[in-house]
């Protein structure tokens, strides 16, 4: 039998499709316990019954939120790793950085969510984080840094979370530093690639020269 959050990704345009997406959305700006279910059957424009009909009570929605975006990240990084195959670890930093926070600009649930998760005392389940580290290995095999996830060092698992973690601050701490320093939403996106790009590249390419 499928699920509710199977039912929502098969049919986008359906009731549990949009409370999931409002959902996402919430979460992602207030955290698990900012959120209430009536503030997001308010935003749906639904009534509550109708919501907990589709997803049950606050935590049934919101494992299935965490499970959503683990599962959009997923497919993001399986797109970069097709995109990045078999170049320089430069170029592969490059064009990493450009796909990643563009994707995250236009999701930043996705960053919000992580790092109240991360950070926050919102954790509901615990399970449902055991992939997390699993991206990591992932990204260290897909940079060359680990011939393959299930032999990653600890040192290299360090290094790729101050990549992901940079990225993510910088798209969920958007409303902060954005004015800060002055600049449009795309102007910042700009900057915030080119620092990334700064700071990460000759950090990571450095020995290649060697």
């Amino acid at each position: 039998m499928s699920t509710p959050l199977e039912k929502a990704r098969k049919d986008p345009e359906s009731m549990k499709a949009r409370i999931l997406d409002v959902a996402r959305r919430i979460f992602g700006e207030y955290g698990f316990h900012g959120t209430t279910t009536r503030m997001i059957a308010q935003e749906v424009g639904i009534d509550i019954s109708t919501l907990h009909y589709h997803w049950g009570g606050k935590k049934d929605l919101y494992e299935s939120v965490v499970i959503d975006i683990n599962k959009d990240l997923r497919q993001k990084l399986v797109e970069v790793e097709q995109e990045i195959h078999g170049l320089p670890l430069g170029e592969r930093l490059d064009i990493s950085i450009d796909m990643t926070t563009d994707y995250l600009f236009e999701h930043p649930e996705v960053s919000n969510l992580i790092l109240f998760r991360y950070f926050g005392k919102t954790r509901s389940d615990g399970n449902l984080d055991a992939i997390i580290p699993e991206f990591t290995a992932d990204i260290a095999r897909s940079m060359g840094l680990a011939r393959d996830k299930k032999n990653v060092q600890p040192e290299t698992m360090m290094k790729v979370l101050a990549v992901m973690n940079s990225i993510h601050n910088f798209i969920s701490g958007e409303n902060f530093f954005r004015p800060m320093v002055k600049v449009d939403r795309e102007r910042y996106i700009a900057l915030v690639k080119e620092t990334l790009k700064f700071i990460l590249i000759p950090a990571f390419t450095q020995n290649e020269a060697i």
